[in-house]
């Protein structure tokens, strides 16, 4: 490394930090203002002094495999023989969803992975993914996003691992290691604060306390980096209290390298560089945007150069910046490529018989769409459908028919594809409608949309009601479609101004319930919508938080009883659309306050919250001690039983109460879960060792604390029905945590 750092000018150093976006014409924006910030000139003089990163060979157009696959080989040619020392770039491509390109199989959004409740799951999941862009000569997948939901109404909800930053950083850890062995980088986003903007609003700022921050926003990244192992970290567009991320050495430097001891690249999410100055004003252009950013610590500026290259080497000379950062930059690039294999005799090049849509990978895909969906109400046991009964069905609704709907904006047909109408779908997604066909074969199934997901025609909704008094009952699909930049009702860009369906969908399903046929209402959408109106109204209803390529037939065969139903919710579903949003993680003035404001925060379904088709009884909960010193562990031991007469899979939840703190604590959060297979008739053990770090949270001095005092903890379904209570107590002298604090609950599964 010394010798190679010893060989490279100025130029050739700072050239490693930056990136390039070759595109054609493609119609439209993929990133934020996309069309203001992309970079003219030669390619050649672009890369005479070497390059950083390729940015999206094979996600930005409709490319098959092959030739994209050919694209990125031309290119790493060209880069290769435009500088002095022949360095490769390393191409990143989006993954959110699986690789973001033509032809590759789309999972379900991480929402739908944090329903499953399921890291050994999503590890598999994330192993697939890295596997597919491995074999397609990628180097670094940007993803997961770790943001912790803050407001549903935000568009990203659907890229988010949920509400709750344990959960977040359990899956979020998974996903990273799966897709570092398989050799990809793996970059966390958005570090940090994004989800938690001002009404929700994409690229707001963030009104957000130091405590908040530390007990629920960071957590995730801090699991994902200490036990996932993720190499690179992007920072987020939004200023905190004031400060841009992307100018934030506190953050950056302080925080992610010198507590946490991060080694890895800081990447500039795209434009992040240039927005310093347009956006925020904390920099006078994009040159001086380059010199505030370097500063702060982002080592790679993408997906374009605008800030660094000549700016940078021009402010090094005239000793605004220290040649030393970027020196400190450069190596953790380099090494990187080392670690790659690029700079090897002869890297890696990707082959042109590339399958990005495996029977495997449609095997991943079913099943976690299939853990992923969570029945939510059920009262009459009109789920699951008896084959044999299945006449007169009425299917209704705007997601029934249209494959997108089951798709997230990071998915390439949602993410590109639609401005290619001509390319279709780009493989096959079977409509949930189609398969309901397949489920039942036998079935008199007839259709209406009634109402689309977005705009105001309302002509067909008097046809669906119409329908739905003559059918014996109703099967409601509902939701979003999931775009970019307003191109949708969910994603990047498309902020709800309120949690009511969108569109005329209210109307629609106002009108089917009054025809007074029973109504199985089944929600697929990329955030929660306030369901209180029609809670006690249906017959059954179901979440389904866009679950891929394999979704339709997911839904359908938790309609019809082929899969138990074992997704939990990773978000709470709102009561009201109005009352401004909160998530579960609130102190008691956060609740129900009866006597002092009439608004009334409690959801129609907790955080949690997930039904089967069998029983299962909690029947014990039991400690190793009533004691536990503040630096020690408390073994806490949860008895299920499977009480009907199917098998089954419980998720396990484990919470915890602080109720007298230094600070106002949460009335109750998860510090551990577990996926448990029940036969029926069965009865297991979990048994959960919960170290007292679990109980640490921020104190009056910003130091995170373990103190001693009174612990409830809580075990059931969900947040709002925990069953099992037990009490212990933390002994011993108040500590500080540092860095090396533990993080994870381990479980154990035992026999009953």
């Amino acid at each position: 490394m010394d010798s190679l750092m010893a060989e490279l000018t100025l130029e050739e150093k700072v050239a490693q930090l930056g990136s390039v976006w070759v595109q054609t014409d493609e119609p439209g924006n993929v990133a934020p203002l996309q069309d203001l910030f992309m970079a003219g000139g030669a390619l050649e003089e672009r890369l005479r002094y070497g390059l950083g990163h390729l940015t999206r060979v094979y996600g930005t157009a409709p490319v098959s495999p092959a030739e994209g696959a050919a694209r990125l080989r031309s290119l790493q040619e060209r880069v290769v023989a435009a500088n002095r020392l022949g360095i490769p770039a390393i191409a990143h491509e989006e993954c959110l969803t699986g690789f973001a390109t033509y032809g590759a199989t789309a999972y379900p959004t991480p929402l739908a992975w944090a329903a499953t409740f399921d890291p050994g799951l999503i590890e598999r999941l994330a192993g697939a993914i890295g596997a597919d862009l491995r074999a397609a000569g990628v180097h670094q997948g940007l993803s997961p996003v770790l943001d912790v939901v803050r407001d549903y109404r935000w568009g990203r909800v659907e890229e988010t691992l949920g509400e709750d930053p344990y959960l977040a950083g359990q899956l979020g850890a998974a996903y990273v290691r799966g897709l570092e062995r398989a050799g990809i980088i793996a970059t966390l986003k958005h570090f940090a604060g994004y989800a938690a903007s001002r009404a929700a609003r994409n690229h707001a700022p963030v009104s957000i306390g130091p405590r908040e921050l530390a007990d629920v926003v960071l957590p995730p990244f801090e699991t994902a980096l200490r036990e996932g192992g993720a190499r690179s970290v992007m920072n987020s567009y939004t200023d905190l209290d004031g400060v841009p991320v992307g100018a934030s050495a506190d953050l950056l430097r302080r925080l992610l390298r010198e507590e946490w001891g991060f080694e890895g690249t800081v990447v500039a999410d795209y434009w992040a560089i240039p927005f310093l100055a347009s956006m925020h004003g904390v920099a006078e252009d994009d040159a001086d945007a380059g010199a505030v950013a370097m500063r702060a610590g982002i080592d790679v500026e993408l997906p374009e150069t605008v800030g660094y290259g000549e700016h940078l080497v021009a402010h090094v000379r005239a000793g605004r910046v220290d040649e030393a950062l970027v020196d400190e930059s450069v190596r953790r690039v380099l090494h990187q490529k080392i670690e790659l294999g690029l700079l090897d005799t002869a890297p890696d090049a990707p082959g042109d018989d590339l399958e990005l849509d495996s029977a495997r990978n449609r095997a991943l895909a079913a099943a976690v769409a299939e853990r992923s969906i969570v029945l939510l109400s059920n009262p009459a046991d009109t789920l699951p459908l008896d084959p044999a009964t299945t006449a007169g069905i009425a299917v209704i609704g705007p997601c029934a028919g249209d494959p997108r709907s089951l798709l997230g904006c990071y998915a390439f047909p949602n993410h590109v594809l639609d401005r290619y109408p001509e390319h279709g779908m780009g493989l096959p997604v079977p409509s949930i409608g189609e398969a309901l066909a397949a489920e039942f074969p036998g079935a008199d199934l007839r259709h209406a949309i009634g109402a689309d997901v977005m705009g105001d025609d309302a002509s067909g909704i008097a046809a669906a009601a119409a329908l739905a008094a003559e059918s014996d009952l109703v099967l409601l699909f509902v939701g979003d479609r999931a775009g970019l930049f307003g191109g949708g009702t969910s994603g990047e860009g498309c902020d709800a101004a309120d949690l009511r369906l969108p569109g005329l969908q209210p109307d629609l399903v106002e009108a089917v319930l009054a025809a007074g046929t029973p109504v199985v209402l089944v929600v697929v959408s990329g955030r929660p919508y306030a369901l209180g109106a029609y809670k006690d109204r249906v017959a059954a209803a179901v979440q389904a938080f866009l679950p891929g390529v394999e979704g339709g037939a997911a839904v359908a065969g938790v309609l019809s009883g082929r899969v138990n139903p074992s997704g939990r919710l990773p978000v709470q579903i709102p009561a009201s659309p109005a009352i401004n949003p909160s998530t579960y993680l609130q102190p008691p003035l956060g609740r129900r306050a009866d006597g002092i404001t009439v608004l009334d925060p409690t959801p129609a379904f907790a955080f949690g919250h997930g039904l089967s088709y069998a029983e299962v009884a909690y029947t014990a909960l039991v400690t190793d001690r009533a004691q536990c010193p503040t630096d020690g562990t408390v073994e806490a031991r949860v008895t299920v039983r499977n009480v009907g007469d199917r098998p089954c899979e419980e998720v396990v939840q484990l919470y915890a109460s602080d109720p007298v703190a230094q600070v106002a604590r949460p009335a109750i959060q998860l510090i551990g879960f577990a996926r448990v297979a029940l036969a029926p008739g069965e009865t297991r053990e979990v048994a959960f060792d919960v170290p007292a770090d679990a109980f640490s949270y921020t104190g009056v001095d910003l130091r995170r604390i373990v103190e001693p005092g009174t612990i409830t903890l809580a075990a059931g379904p969900s947040a709002d029905e925990p069953l099992l209570r037990a009490v212990i107590r933390l002994t011993g002298e108040t500590i500080t945590l540092g860095p090396a604090r533990r993080l994870t609950t381990s479980t154990r599964l035992l026999e009953g």
